[in-house]
């Protein structure tokens, strides 16, 4: 049967209603696929204070240059046992032996306690750590001493 086209379809509540259902079903569906994403794929770094972490950003340059200064070169790999293995060498490309390294493992989130990491020289020169990673994104602050010489590294390890 033919529409008689002299009385118009009616806009009504009910049509309203639809529209606003849909438009704002859009945004939440939207705003939780965001919000899944950003969750799963940043790991992102907590400090407990910003102001006292920006105070000591100078002091942070500081060591940069000074272990620029020092030009070692360092090599931070995980084995297949997520142990962590760092090769250490100087400017001239010599390994650097006899180090005293340790490390602190923080997980970026606080999603776990932080772990502290001990290392030993391995007959290929190389230091190998005591400790096993957990699985998951990891960083890990490192603290070498050779001599007179201190380097700092920061890390992100998969």
């Amino acid at each position: 049967m033919m529409r008689d086209r002299s009385s118009p379809s009616r806009f009504t509540g009910w049509h309203m209603a639809a529209i606003l259902i849909a438009f704002f079903g859009v945004v939440i569906a939207v705003n939780m696929l965001m919000a899944t994403l950003a969750v799963r794929s940043f790991g992102g770094t907590v400090v407990d204070n910003s102001y006292v972490a920006s105070q000591k950003f100078n002091g942070w340059l500081e060591q940069a240059r000074e272990q620029d200064r020092l030009g070692w070169r360092d090599d931070v790999a995980l084995t297949q046992g997520r142990e962590i293995r760092i090769a250490l060498s100087d400017a001239a490309q010599a390994p650097i032996q006899g180090a005293t390294i340790s490390a602190t493992a923080q997980h970026p989130l606080g999603r776990a306690a932080d772990m502290a990491l001990t290392f030993h020289e391995g007959a290929d020169g190389a230091y190998l750590s005591d400790q096993t990673l957990p699985a998951g994104r990891w960083h890990v602050r490192f603290a070498i001493r050779h001599g007179d010489g201190k380097h700092h590294l920061l890390r992100e390890i998969d």
